[in-house]
């Protein structure tokens, strides 16, 4: 069974527009396959290995705390070719989640077209924060990042990745280039795109700052601690969508956002404000890698701190939102109350008004005795 982006009954003409969009998967695949294929190929071989395996190795003599001769890594261009192979592989794989996972839950919610989107924007985001934190604190402590907080800045600059961090830093960069995509495949409506645009390309923009300026370590930390709350966000829509009564997940999720904001801006100024400023290789030295000059640390300040306080904002908004969707019900309840204390019945019309018996209301027992008598 051939993977596609959407299913549709007719079939359209080949190599049309609505063709490709059904059909994306199916042709990233072949083309992922293609430079599978060329591996096999000694021509060819030179010029697929690029893609597929991570270049620039390095093989490092044996040390005190390491007896075999380890291979690490450090960064080029040819990295480019090896997020644009990743690139494709990210893409059959939301495929495949949207295929046989999120469309066959959404057929049995039977989402609206606004839930839908939304649903599958979780799903994938969901998933994609789970597989990266499990990931990334994998990573944080086979470093023994967690044992010694120091590791962040000590050293520095880290121009030598080993395979796991490398490859990690590859994906993150791979995944959200392939949402730039996914905006024409999955038909992403013209208001929202603004929106997505936005915060693919913050996420690129940090991810690739902090892998270009040797920033991997403090990366890392900051990825893991961000996708862990996004997760948890993601999680609790998802609930909400089959259960709108479900609210302890976002409550959850609202104090740990306001957490995680502080510990960002607190592991970042410790790193750079603090342990690279009082470092003694503060010069600026594209061949070894060392970016640690004044400039280049406000800048890296700069940009986390306006990044966090536009993500703030944003969370501010949504706190308001809900607050508001959650009080106008309540009150337009209470004014239907008040309405039908108001209206009298047709007992209290025939008897008075409110229940008051007047002058002109029926007749009381004891105006029945008095005429009988």
């Amino acid at each position: 069974m051939g993977l596609r982006g959407r299913k549709a009954n007719k079939n359209p003409p080949v190599l049309s527009q609505e063709f490709v969009l059904q059909n994306h998967a199916d042709i990233v695949s072949c083309l992922a396959m293609v430079f599978l294929l060329a591996l096999m190929f000694e021509i060819s071989a030179k010029l697929a290995v690029p893609f597929v395996m991570l270049q620039y190795n390095v093989t490092v003599s044996a040390t005190e705390e390491s007896v075999d001769p380890a291979t690490l890594y450090h960064y080029g261009i040819k990295d480019l070719a090896t997020v644009f192979f990743y690139m494709l592989v990210a893409i059959i794989l939301h495929a495949v989640i949207q295929e046989y996972i999120l469309d066959k839950i959404n057929r049995r919610m039977h989402f609206s077209k606004t839930k839908h989107s939304k649903f599958n924007e979780s799903g994938q985001l969901s998933a994609f924060y789970l597989f990266s934190c499990i990931w990334g604190t994998s990573l944080f402590i086979s470093e023994n990042y967690a044992s010694d907080l120091t590791t962040l800045w000590k050293d520095y600059p880290h121009t030598l990745f080993s395979f796991q961090m490398k490859f990690f830093y590859i994906s993150q960069l791979a995944y959200w280039t392939h949402a730039l995509p996914e905006l024409y495949f999955q038909k992403t409506k013209k208001e929202d795109i603004p929106r997505q645009l936005i915060y693919i390309g913050l996420y690129l923009f940090h991810v690739a700052g902090a892998y270009m300026l040797n920033l991997n370590r403090l990366g890392l930390v900051l990825l893991v601690l961000h996708y862990f709350v996004e997760f948890l966000f993601h999680v609790s829509r998802l609930f909400y969508f089959s259960n709108e009564n479900y609210q302890k997940g976002f409550s959850v999720w609202a104090i740990l956002f306001v957490l995680g904001r502080l510990l960002t801006l607190i592991l970042s100024v410790l790193t750079v404000g603090f342990g690279l400023a009082r470092a003694d290789n503060q010069a600026l030295d594209f061949s070894s890698g060392n970016f640690n000059v004044l400039p280049v640390r406000i800048s890296v300040l700069a940009s986390i701190c306006v990044t966090q306080a536009f993500i703030m904002w944003k969370f501010i908004n949504f706190q308001l939102r809900r607050w508001r969707e959650h009080s106008s019900p309540a009150q337009s309840q209470k004014k239907k109350i008040v309405t039908a204390k108001s209206k009298p019945s047709k007992k209290e019309k025939e008897n008075g008004i409110n229940g008051t018996v007047t002058s002109n209301g029926a007749d009381s027992p004891r105006n029945k005795k008095e005429k009988s008598s």
